[in-house]
């Protein structure tokens, strides 16, 4: 991927594609093999090795594989993509305050849930 020059764009051209910052939640509570992360997003398997080939060419995860039968691979954070842990925590929050559920991202003007 070539840079753009900004920082911020750069990051968010990495973590900004489909799947890509639910599959870093979800290695946020530990390691996660293909088919439990496979089973969590809603992308094609393509699209997820793709997206996990990205995260392990950019250091974000690690893949690990065991020599056993069936061959098994675990996906890890790095310390690079544990960095990460404040940005998605942002997100989250940002998210459930204003009410912007993953299934309803319609182009709506949403108003912040009030306080309570």
């Amino acid at each position: 991927m070539k840079p753009t020059g900004s920082h911020v764009e750069d990051t968010l051209r990495v973590i900004g594609r489909k799947g890509t910052l639910t599959i870093l939640e979800q290695l946020l509570t530990g390691a996660k093999r293909f088919t439990a992360l496979e089973k969590i997003l809603r992308v094609s398997p393509r699209t997820l090795s793709e997206r996990l080939k990205e995260l392990e060419e950019q250091n974000i995860i690690d893949r690990q594989s065991f020599a056993e039968v069936p061959p098994r691979v675990e996906y890890t954070l790095t310390a690079k993509g544990k960095s990460l842990t404040p940005l998605i925590d942002a997100v989250r929050v940002w998210s459930d305050n204003w009410d912007m559920p993953i299934d309803a991202v319609e182009h709506k003007h949403n108003e912040p849930r009030a306080a309570a």
